[in-house]
């Protein structure tokens, strides 16, 4: 088996998540996004293992067994971090012949936006605790989170112009640069760039899992434009869309609702579908509260997923800090857990 980027629907040991904790952005919302993390804990766990940072273990152990989530198949690890945001800190995982090649890029706080000097150790954290078996670890000096791209599992790569073009995260490369060395790291056969799309209140400059996802080997999903051609991300996301429909060549395609429009005191929140997750039995997906819409997305995702249970778990506490349930979360592919 050729060195290759693990697809995220590949069986899974488990997922990664960091706890919310005073210590986080999360601490003026606290009681309602446990709220959500519970919900999610509890489906995950019961087909798979969870691996939690936190900042207090039995705290956290007596808060969960409370609420009848199955603890025995919850790992938790006592590792400082600055925030939540596990896709962006957390492992990129390849596969090779023997095991596996840990990925350890460089977090920077999405481009210098936000604190990340303990997130950006979180990786070969656990892998100098010991949380990884039948694997090395390679640190990189290159910035790349995990929501910036998408594998197929076969070597194609889809990415946004906007975010890996940014100018606080590796400005010192061309873009021709940047995508000789995602197909070095990532072991890629193909980068697709994505020019267009984005979404108020992200934080991220467009990462593309709040945008385009892989359901499969050959089937994309993204998010439609809105109904409403007056809303600011119609032009955007008609021209994403366009360059969506151009790739009908490779891929199966198809489209996502675009979600509930959702604010806050400080402005509208990056609401979408795009940002569910994928585990071994169910698919959860997130809810924004709005039942004619989130019965849309299910259908949708049905045709993409047809064997997966989905569950829509509640994210309107998450988009209050910007992101949803892909996220929060970082899948651990099958044979890499040592615990």
């Amino acid at each position: 088996m050729a060195k290759r980027l693990a697809a995220e629907w590949e069986k899974q040991d488990g997922i990664l998540i960091a706890w919310p904790d005073k210590h986080t952005d999360w601490a003026c919302i606290l009681k309602d996004v446990e709220d959500t993390y519970i919900e999610l804990v509890k489906v995950v766990s019961e087909f798979e293992k969870v691996v939690v940072l936190t900042y207090n273990t039995e705290k956290l152990q007596k808060k969960l067994k409370k609420k009848k989530v199955n603890i025995s198949n919850i790992v938790f690890a006592e590792i400082s971090y600055n925030d939540t945001w596990a896709r962006d800190f957390g492992p990129l995982v390849l596969k090779e012949e023997d095991g596996f090649e840990i990925l350890d890029f460089t977090f920077n706080g999405w481009g210098l936006k936000f604190p990340a000097c303990f997130d950006n150790l979180i990786t070969r954290n656990l892998y100098k605790n010991g949380f990884f078996k039948n694997s090395r670890l390679k640190t990189l000096n290159f910035v790349l989170e995990g929501g910036a791209i998408e594998t197929n599992g076969e070597g194609i790569i889809l990415t946004t112009e906007r975010c890996l073009l940014s100018p606080n995260r590796n400005p010192e490369f061309s873009k021709e640069e940047i995508e000789t060395k995602l197909k070095e790291y990532l072991s890629a056969k193909e980068i697709i760039w994505i020019k267009n799309g984005y979404l108020e209140g992200d934080d991220t400059d467009s990462h593309i899992d709040t945008l385009v996802r892989f359901a499969s080997e050959n089937t994309i999903l993204y998010v439609s434009p809105p109904e409403d051609k007056s809303d600011p991300h119609y032009n955007e996301l008609k021209r994403m869309e366009e360059e969506i429909e151009n790739l009908k060549n490779m891929f199966n395609i198809l489209p996502l609702p675009f979600a509930p429009v959702v604010f806050d005191k400080n402005g509208r929140l990056p609401s979408t579908y795009a940002n569910f997750l994928i585990t071994n039995e169910a698919l959860l997906l997130p809810s924004y509260r709005d039942k004619k819409l989130d019965f849309l997305a299910i259908e949708i995702i049905k045709q993409a997923f047809p064997a997966k249970e989905i569950v829509m778990i509640d994210s309107i506490p998450l988009i209050h800090q910007h992101g949803s349930i892909h996220c929060i979360t970082m899948q651990l592919p099958q044979g890499i857990l040592s615990i």
